[in-house]
């Protein structure tokens, strides 16, 4: 069945990663690839903080992670909150990795007003699976049309 995301309201997507540029250097880069599951831990344990969803890829010696957040306002307050999970870890990385080269992170923000999406033969995946799964056929059988209908519902 042709299935396609529906998210109400604007959404970020949000792409993290790190990638390990010195294989050897396990002391400097094991730290940064273990900080990032008690974050999800506790994103996923509170959804007041405003993560929909995620999936995780792994290619070599780079990760990413593509997360969906419900504003920019949630991401930059779980950022911020000195409480939580990053503000350490984001410390630790500055204080002991940052100037060793052995390891890279990185991310990407993404403010979405208009999307559209299909997947087929597909379990709940993605967007999908942040949002609500719905047939294409409440929505558009044509990429064109799913995309116009989510920019009418605004």
């Amino acid at each position: 069945m042709r299935m396609s995301a529906r998210m109400e309201g604007d959404f970020v997507v949000f792409l993290i990663g790190m990638r390990i540029n010195r294989l050897r250097s396990l002391r400097k880069w094991l730290p940064v690839a273990k900080a990032m599951p008690p974050m999800i831990k506790e994103l996923r344990s509170n959804p007041a903080h405003g993560l929909l969803g995620f999936e995780s890829f792994f290619n070599g010696r780079t990760t990413l992670m593509v997360q969906y957040w419900r504003s920019t306002d949630h991401l930059m307050a779980y950022a911020k909150d000195r409480e939580a999970s990053h503000w350490p870890a984001w410390k630790r990385f500055f204080r002991e990795v940052y100037t060793s080269e052995a390891v890279g992170v990185w991310h990407e923000t993404y403010t979405v007003s208009g999307y559209e999406s299909v997947y087929v033969n597909m379990p709940e995946f993605g967007l999908g699976k942040a949002g609500e799964l719905v047939p294409t056929t409440s929505v558009g059988d044509r990429g064109a049309e799913r995309l116009a209908a989510v920019k009418g519902s605004r």
